[in-house]
């Protein structure tokens, strides 16, 4: 959790960064001829909060804002990284055809010669974005209700015949997990060997991999797919301006076809994650105050019930030690990054820090033994 209470969508940019420059002529010419009401001169300033892919706000001489979302300059080393077509089409596929509140997308561009690289330009979305997840500047009874629509939106995604809106090769129908856990082994491998420039010490594995990965294979949920957006958290969604209701949902690079329960596993963590006086953590688990949100099962209540499927959630534990297992990997890659000095910010260093206590939240669960219960009735979680 953030230590800030909220941001508005329209706040955060800044002038365009050193080596993120385009030309802005040639991007005005081009959106004159593909959108319908676009008047030049162009004003063009950055989002300066953390995406992996370079995002502009856009104004027109109509005083009417876009957003513009690229591929990063230079060359890339993953040819499936930093995917914008793919963000472009799960976005007009769901936009054209559900009610699932996502920013209208208006032209994806894929001619490298107007601004040097892939890019798509979309609808700005005016609202409240809250990157605290207590969300405290507001009343309590209208916290609940963002949670709750957070909940409710999040299944109505879920529910979207991925099929039907064009989405059938958007990713495999089946065996997400597995998939996802085999990749993020081959992954975490490759970091564990990153030898410190400095020490010469490797970055290591994950405590227990092994022991944790064979019990993962032997609990985990059925199989399922649906849309998922790959990274559905509080932050990444946009609330009406003064009504405590979504009416966007933000950043879908990791978006694909895989198992429901990953998104909803990745909202709730942080009712999973203790609070720690160092500040390593900061969750929701085994505090003695009152919870300033919802609590996690009464969520779930509200997610099984829209989403149309049994409460409690057989082995959800194993959906919640997965998490923890994904993000352990995603800091160990910080880790190995800062033992290459390619990334040396403090704050890079703390999240460096975290690999080996997200892992140990996973082996937690995994310590329970087999699971026989679900969520919300048994579960020690």
């Amino acid at each position: 959790m953030s230590s800030g209470n909220n941001r508005q969508a329209d706040q955060g940019t800044s002038a365009v960064r050193e080596g993120h420059q385009i030309d802005v002529k040639t991007l005005e010419k081009y959106l004159s001829e593909k959108i319908p009401g676009f008047k030049a001169p162009l004003d063009v300033s950055q989002f300066s909060f953390g995406q992996s892919n370079p995002t502009y706000l856009l104004a027109d001489a109509n005083k009417r804002q876009y957003v513009l979302r690229k591929k990063p300059p230079g060359a890339l080393l993953s040819s499936t990284a930093h995917a914008v077509e793919r963000e472009y089409r799960v976005l007009h596929a769901i936009g054209t055809s559900s009610d699932v509140p996502v920013p209208e997308v208006y032209v994806l561009c894929e001619d490298v010669s107007i601004i040097g690289t892939p890019f798509y330009v979309m609808e700005f979305v005016k609202g409240r974005i809250f990157t605290d997840v207590r969300m405290l500047s507001m009343p309590f009874e209208e916290r609940r209700q963002c949670w709750f629509s957070a909940i409710r939106t999040l299944a109505k995604l879920h529910k979207v015949d991925y099929a039907a809106v064009g989405l059938k090769d958007y990713g495999r129908n089946h065996g997400f997990y597995a998939r996802q856990i085999k990749s993020l082994k081959r992954v975490s491998d490759a970091q564990a060997a990153v030898k410190d420039q400095d020490t010469g010490e490797k970055v290591r594995e994950l405590p227990r991999l092994q022991e944790m990965l064979a019990w993962f294979g032997r609990n985990q949920v059925q199989d399922k797919s649906s849309i998922v957006h790959g990274d559905y958290k509080i932050d990444n969604l946009i609330f009406h301006p003064t009504e405590p209701r979504v009416i966007g949902i933000l950043d879908w690079e990791l978006s694909t076809i895989g198992h429901p329960l990953s998104d909803l596993a990745n909202l709730l963590q942080p009712f999973y994650i203790p609070s720690t006086e160092d500040g390593v953590f900061a969750g929701f688990k085994g505090s003695k105050e009152e919870l300033p949100i919802p609590p996690a099962d009464e969520l779930m209540k509200v997610y099984c019930q829209e989403a149309g499927i049994p409460y409690p959630i057989q082995n959800w534990s194993f959906c919640v030690a997965f998490a923890f297992f994904r993000v352990a990997v995603i800091t160990q890659g910080i880790a190995a990054r800062v033992a290459r000095k390619q990334a040396s910010s403090a704050q890079a260093k703390f999240y460096a820090s975290r690999f080996v206590p997200f892992t140990h939240l996973a082996l937690e669960i995994v310590d329970q033994g087999e699971l026989e219960h679900v969520a919300g009735d048994k579960s020690k979680l």
